[in-house]
């Protein structure tokens, strides 16, 4: 049984609440022997495996070095199946051959294996790999993008991952951007973003907004399409593209009649900053980073939690 199964009303429960429960399901077990919990308890295996999760997570640089662990697309693929069932060498290099991936057992291991253990996302028991809790909690949230491998550079400093989770509360300046990331690297750092198509910045004509003066209009005389297009114009601005689309005309004709407003006084211009937003692939992916933040922040504490107690216990 997967202890971090949604319970019988279909809720999942969230780490800290679980280890409560089992916690008090511990004290009232009564095995045949130790090696009873060690072999066949479920909790056991959870706070053994959050034991050792806690000595990994107290390395400032974990989340770099999992994420650039997870930057990898045979090592997900391996992570999968070993999410679904227990592997040994021989059989995910057959899974990964069947896939276009022929690797030798060697470096299935040391390359691929390896690296996934260090992180805490798999563990091997008799010759068998098999995804641990935390990896398997990680591995539900990769699935809804199955990119991640590949718009991300590997074995980076992970600065796009944090550029990219910034961004999810909505657009940025560039020197807004400076701030989130070294001023050295920012313009790398958004290049590549926007080759992935994470990142959009809008056409160099929106940054132009066309705004109403303070001029009373009915001091003036208009056309019809004069007056259409001036009654368009909202009171906080507009690109002449939106204009354009708002009043149902040509971008031609709409900056034809354009110019006759502002000649009239009556318009006036304003250029706004350049600001860099999310694409909707790069929303998903901000998203993604965010559920497996927070699964690894929960690990984090619960396995904070275990250690915690067993000091307790064993004082």
């Amino acid at each position: 049984m997967n202890v971090l199964q949604p319970n019988h009303n279909g809720e999942k429960r969230d780490l800290t609440t679980l280890l409560k429960t089992l916690d008090a399901e511990c004290r009232n077990c009564a095995p045949t022997s130790p090696l009873e919990c060690i072999n066949r308890c479920q909790v056991y295996k959870l706070k053994n495996e959050l034991r050792t999760l806690r000595e990994r997570m107290d390395n400032p640089n974990y989340v770099k070095e999992l994420f650039n662990v997870l930057k990898n697309e045979t090592r997900l693929h391996i992570l999968k199946a070993i999410a679904e069932g227990r592997y040994s060498v021989s059989q995910l290099q057959k899974e990964l051959k069947s896939n276009g991936h022929a690797h030798s057992q060697e470096t299935l291991s040391e390359e691929y294996l390896k690296p996934l253990l260090e992180v805490g996302l798999a563990s091997e028991s008799r010759d068998e790999y098999y995804a641990t809790n935390f990896g398997g909690r990680l591995t539900k949230i990769l699935v809804v993008f199955p990119e991640f491998a590949e718009v991300l550079p590997a074995h980076s400093e992970c600065y796009e991952e944090e550029l990219i989770q910034a961004l999810l509360d909505g657009p940025k300046t560039f020197e807004a951007i400076e701030a989130v990331v070294s001023p050295k690297i920012a313009s790398r750092i958004l290049k590549r973003l926007k080759e992935a198509d994470l990142i959009e910045t809008p056409d160099e004509r929106d940054y132009i907004f066309f705004f109403k003066s303070k001029r009373d209009p009915s001091k003036e005389s208009f056309t019809e399409t004069e007056r259409k297009l001036y009654d368009s114009i909202p009171e906080d601005g507009i690109s002449a593209g939106k204009l354009s689309k708002l009043a149902g005309l040509s971008m031609r004709r709409t900056y034809k009649y354009l110019r006759g407003l502002k000649g009239k006084k009556l318009v006036f211009i304003r250029r706004t900053p350049k600001v860099y937003g999310l694409t909707s692939k790069g929303e998903m992916l901000a998203s993604v980073l965010d559920g497996l933040h927070e699964v690894i922040e929960e690990t984090w504490s619960s396995s904070r939690q275990v250690f915690h107690a067993s000091t307790k216990d064993n004082a």
